[in-house]
C-alpha cells in the first residue's frame, strides 16, 4: 500500500479526528485505492488533447453562463446588527476547537 498507517494518522490529527483502529485501516484502503486511480489517469496519453478554460461549452455564440451583474454588497452595517458581539466588518464568535 502507498499509504500507510501513520499517514492516515497524521491527516486525521490535522482535521482533528478521532478514528477508530478500523476507521484507520478503512481509510488506508480507501485512500489507497484513489492513489491507485490517480496513477492510472496519469498512464493515459493526453498529448493531443487541448487544455480547458471552461467546462461549460459555447451554444454557437452565445454563452451558456449568465451575466455578470452588479449587485450591492455594502450591507456590513445591516448583517452586523443581527450579531451578539460585532465588531466591523467582522462577528466575534466562541472558541470551538480548543488545540
Amino acid at each position: 500500500m502507498k499509504i500507510s498507517r501513520e499517514d492516515v494518522l497524521k491527516v486525521a490529527a490535522l482535521a482533528n479526528l478521532e478514528l477508530s483502529d478500523a476507521e484507520v485501516d478503512n481509510f488506508r484502503g480507501q485512500l489507497d485505492d484513489i492513489l491507485t486511480y490517480v496513477d492510472k489517469l496519469n498512464e493515459v496519453d493526453t498529448s493531443g488533447v487541448e487544455p480547458l478554460t471552461q467546462v461549460v461549452a459555447a451554444c454557437e455564440g452565445d454563452t451558456a453562463l449568465r451575466e455578470d451583474v452588479i449587485v450591492r454588497s455594502d450591507i456590513i452595517t445591516e448583517v452586523l446588527q443581527g450579531a451578539p458581539d460585532p465588531e466591523a466588518p467582522y462577528f466575534r464568535v466562541p472558541r470551538v476547537i480548543e488545540k
